[in-house]
């Protein structure tokens, strides 16, 4: 089965030389996925198969009335049975034919830094260069960057079937693929790897391409965090470790200073239940753990091979006297550490890590660690002990090593904590409102909340924030709506307070009609403790507009609340941003593509100026779809296409579940995805 013919033997302009890998990799792949359908369905489908594509091409490269009628001839006689076997052979070849053009790709990528070529458009090096070109010195863009946020938000869609286990294997076919494509092979060597490849593809046509029951919340948590071990802890700290290091390169006399980790990964996975009863305050608690553990379990891992890197000898180098204070303090009393504090440093640390994922998540190291410890109190207190580890190497003429995995690793904590990534509760404004209701009608009958006005909702609301007294009644019995929501409240609360303050980052009110919408989550945050009676906030109160009607409402909203000194006083407490989210999908099925495109424009110009009036620094973040309808699209594209003042390095947008895996599943395609964003 060679269903790459047909493309190959169209004119090629000038351009197959090129494409000629890509060609030869997409052949293999049809040439053994058609002998797995041979040795596994039998010669008939072999031939049905065979036949379609051959009238196909027909068809599509030369206009040919007869083979279209030959080809609506053999599909109308497809029996069930065969139409599936000829359903899953196509399914399976355009499947592989995106992974060699990914590889491809990459190949390109490769090939043109190899040859010199000018950085390309939407790369940390060009950016930089233009900056450069622009005047910006490296001092410049470091205090740029220490003062910017970037955050793309993985979602969960219901449009997202595959399974996980497809997406690894067919991340085993792409790395295969690299292999062969990257040339000096001997002979027996390409052909172990194609033994490889084509054992990796029976495999994946005897395994379910879909799903045969519906994903639960936690199964969407799950597949969430296969990313980050495919993508992002590597190519997060080696971006950062890329970006470091040019910039040092644009001022090489010049001391240029570490960067702030401002691109960081956000999700709305196990905590965004507008719409979606199966996300519980027990849900959200254990997405909670169940991403702090994968943080956790991937610096064991870490510690455990720089354990083995850093063998250095007292006996040859020297160390500072803070870590020589800290390897004497070391449970690890084993003979063979004696002159090598490094490892001895590295083994208390991974001790209490191990103790730290021990009390958080009540899981075992992946290696035995040589003692009990007390555990880590933040990932801040990590952050000081590895401190210890690098300055030590660069006072005693180490400082390569330190540019290794210790710098990654350093890097991916500051990044990921002990939380992994910031989630986002999200709940429509509807359900705030009967809860509010009822919560004031438990306390003060006859308050009627939804019968008043906005102006007497906000004074109630303003009142209840500035209020020590609780709202809530600790013995009543509430309607399950109500106490499911005071239930996540709390679980957000205790997960804010085990895992840090990056495990909750925004509450969203989704369906924003109405300043008294963020002043009355506010006030269930307060009951909660995520926001106090002195104006703190710990936690960013997002509004989302997303309908054409709110869209043209939500600067003379915003400018309502940031006119209300409660709400001030929590905006400020954010370190002066407020973040507000626009709906790139309800907004087109509301107004259609045209209008609703006009009216994000219209309202991001509007929120650009109001916010410069109060003096509020503007963090907009979208609500971006997959398709062109939802508002998908290249991301550089539509970075660049943001009105003036609109981004001002303060970014969030949603990453949806149908698009996620042909963005991060590779990590080379990952990594250029995540510097468009910088």
């Amino acid at each position: 089965m060679d269903s790459a013919r047909g493309q190959l033997e169209q004119p090629s302009n000038g351009i197959a030389e090129k494409d000629a890998p890509l060609r030869e990799d997409i052949r293999q792949l049809g040439r053994l996925l058609g002998e797995t359908v041979h040795a596994q369905e039998g010669q008939v489908i072999f031939d049905l198969v065979e036949n379609i594509r051959q009238r196909s091409i027909r068809f599509h490269r030369d206009d040919d009335a007869e083979a279209r009628r030959e080809l609506e001839n053999i599909l109308q006689t497809l029996n069930p049975e065969q139409a599936v076997q000829v359903i899953r052979a196509y399914s399976y070849f355009s499947h592989f034919a995106n992974i060699a053009e990914d590889q491809h790709h990459i190949r390109r990528t490769r090939s043109h830094t190899i040859g010199g070529s000018p950085p390309r458009h939407g790369t940390i090096v060009r950016a930089l260069a233009d900056a450069r070109d622009a005047g910006f010195s490296a001092s410049d863009l470091v205090e740029f960057f220490n003062t910017s946020h970037i955050c793309p938000v993985l979602t969960a869609h219901p449009t997202e079937v595959r399974r996980k286990s497809m997406m690894q294997r067919e991340m085993a076919l792409a790395e295969l693929l690299d292999r062969r494509g990257r040339g000096n092979l001997t002979p027996e060597e390409i052909k172990d790897i194609d033994d490889k490849l084509s054992r990796a593809i029976l495999v994946l046509w005897q395994t379910n391409l879909l799903r045969q029951t519906r994903l639960s919340v936690m199964d969407e948590v799950a597949n969430g965090l296969s990313y980050y071990d495919y993508t992002f802890f590597r190519e997060l700290p080696k971006l950062y470790a890329n970006l470091e290091d040019m910039l040092a390169g644009l001022d090489p006399d010049e001391d240029t200073k570490p960067i702030a980790s401002f691109l960081r990964i956000g999700s709305w996975i196990g905590a965004d239940r507008d719409g979606n009863p199966f996300v519980t305050a027990d849900v959200l608690a254990e997405s909670l753990r169940t991403q702090s553990a994968c943080a956790l379990n991937f610096y064991l891992k870490e510690l455990n091979k720089l354990g083995k890197e850093l063998s250095l000898s007292t006996i040859i180098v020297e160390v500072s006297d803070a870590l020589r204070d800290f390897a004497a303090k070391s449970p690890d009393k084993s003979p063979h550490r004696l002159v090598e504090p490094y490892r001895r440093v590295i083994s208390w640390i991974y001790a209490r890590l191990a103790a730290t994922q021990q009390l958080f998540n009540n899981l075992p190291a992946p290696i035995t660690p040589v003692s009990e410890a007390e555990p880590y109190a933040s990932c801040e207190a990590l952050l000081a002990d590895l401190q210890i580890i690098h300055d030590s190497l660069v006072e005693n003429g180490s400082q390569v090593l330190t540019r290794g995995r210790l710098r990654k690793l350093r890097r991916a904590v500051d990044c990921f904590g002990f939380h992994l990534a910031g989630l986002d509760m999200r709940q429509n404004s509807d359900v705030h409102e009967a809860t509010l209701a009822e919560l004031f009608e438990a306390v003060a009958p006859g308050t009627g909340y939804l019968n008043k006005s906005e102006d007497a909702r906000i004074a109630l609301l303003s009142e209840e924030l500035r209020s020590l007294r609780p709202l809530l009644r600790p013995y009543w019995s509430y309607s399950e709506t109500t106490a499911k929501e005071l239930a996540i409240h709390r679980a957000a609360k205790t997960g804010h307070e085990r895992y840090g303050a990056g495990s909750l980052a925004a509450a969203i009110v989704s369906n924003t009609q109405r300043a008294s919408d963020l002043l009355g989550l506010a006030v269930l945050l307060k009951e909660a403790g995520l926001v106090s009676p002195d104006g703190r906030s710990d936690i960013n109160l997002t509004p989302l507009f997303e309908t054409i009607a709110d869209l043209r409402n939500c600067v003379g909203i915003m400018d309502r609340l940031l006119s209300t000194p409660e709400y001030r006083r929590l905006v400020d407490s954010q370190n002066g941003i407020q973040e507000v989210m626009l709906g790139y999908s309800d907004s087109n099925k509301d107004g259609g593509y045209i209008t609703s495109s006009w009216e994000l424009y219209r309202a991001e110009v509007g929120l650009v100026e109001l916010f410069r009036k109060h003096d509020v620094r503007l963090r907009l973040f979208h609500g971006r779809g997959g398709s062109v309808g939802r508002g998908g699209g290249p991301s550089y594209d539509a970075i660049l296409a943001q009105p003036a003042g609109a981004v001002n390095g303060q970014i969030r947008l949603t990453e949806q579940g149908e698009t996620i895996s042909s963005k991060y599943t590779n990590a080379e395609v990952g990594r250029r995805n995540l510097e468009i964003l910088v």
